[in-house]
């Protein structure tokens, strides 16, 4: 993939997780049709020249082996997810389809910035603080019954050679939403989304990026160990997270690459430095 996507993601969409990351208020005076709705999606990377006060998304923030810890915040966490790269389609500047064409384990390591006024402004802190995997899964489809339903997220931690388990294994299928329904619901987003609240308008970004052809979207973050809630990122830390097939793999075999960093290649695996 070249540089011109748009990177977006999707807060709230794993019960839980939001009220673990201490960012549920934030979210309020967001109204949703349902309960289990995801809240809103936000921009990590915009390559353009014309986004005034959020001229930092413009940045390339992706890394498949680093982070690079933020000067001002020492409240880091992991985010395993599980990102779509998606072809797409537009038709009088409205986006009419989103095409999944690959998934892949995806770190949405974010700042916990209580008094940040939008999401986006815990997400981009430069180069190497957003985290894909090299290795992008093919996708049959993105419906019910394709390869991804048998996927499950793990989430492991680092520190002095002692690993943690980070993230709850959690099933690609426990998300809120999914196939086709997630899509709806983003592209309605990416289409509709107002500038308020913590949310930025998506549209008037496609625009400023001359509606790029492709974007890579991460649909959410897994719920914490109680580990995880607790503990954040410092200087030397490994982060690992695995998008493994369930039927083919156990969880301890998972954990047993994980103290490796060596994976099979049918698992989409993303280990980071902390720099």
């Amino acid at each position: 993939m070249n540089n011109i996507f748009i990177g977006l993601g999707v807060a709230g969409n794993f019960a839980g997780h939001l009220e673990q990351a201490g960012e549920a208020a934030d979210f309020l005076q967001v109204k949703t049709a349902e309960a289990e709705q995801p809240k809103a999606i936000f921009p990590f990377y915009v390559p353009s020249e014309n986004l005034g006060e959020y001229q930092f998304l413009s940045t390339y923030p992706l890394s498949h082996s680093e982070i690079r810890f933020p000067n001002d915040a020492d409240n880091l966490q992991i985010e395993p997810e599980i990102a779509l790269i998606c072809d797409i389609h537009y038709s009088h500047g409205k986006v009419t389809a989103l095409l999944p064409t690959h998934f892949a384990a995806y770190n949405d390591c974010s700042i916990r910035r209580p008094n940040a006024r939008k999401i986006c402004e815990k997400k981009n802190w430069g180069e190497k603080s957003k985290g894909i995997s090299a290795n992008w899964l093919p996708l049959d489809h993105f419906n019910n019954g394709g390869v991804l339903d048998d996927f499950h997220i793990a989430c492991f931690h680092k520190r002095h050679g002692v690993m943690n388990e980070y993230g709850i294994d959690s099933p690609a299928v426990g998300y809120s939403y999914f196939h086709q329904k997630l899509l709806d619901w983003i592209i309605e987003r990416m289409n509709n989304q107002p500038d308020e609240g913590p949310m930025n308008n998506i549209a008037a970004l496609l625009e400023a990026t001359n509606y790029p052809k492709q974007a890579i979207i991460s649909i959410g973050a897994t719920r914490y160990t109680d580990f995880g809630e607790h503990n954040f990122l410092q200087m030397g830390d490994t982060s690992i997270v695995a998008v493994y097939n369930a039927k083919r793999y156990t969880h301890s075999q998972i954990a047993e690459m994980a103290e490796k960093e060596q994976f099979e290649r049918d698992i989409s695996a993303l280990v980071q430095k902390v720099i």
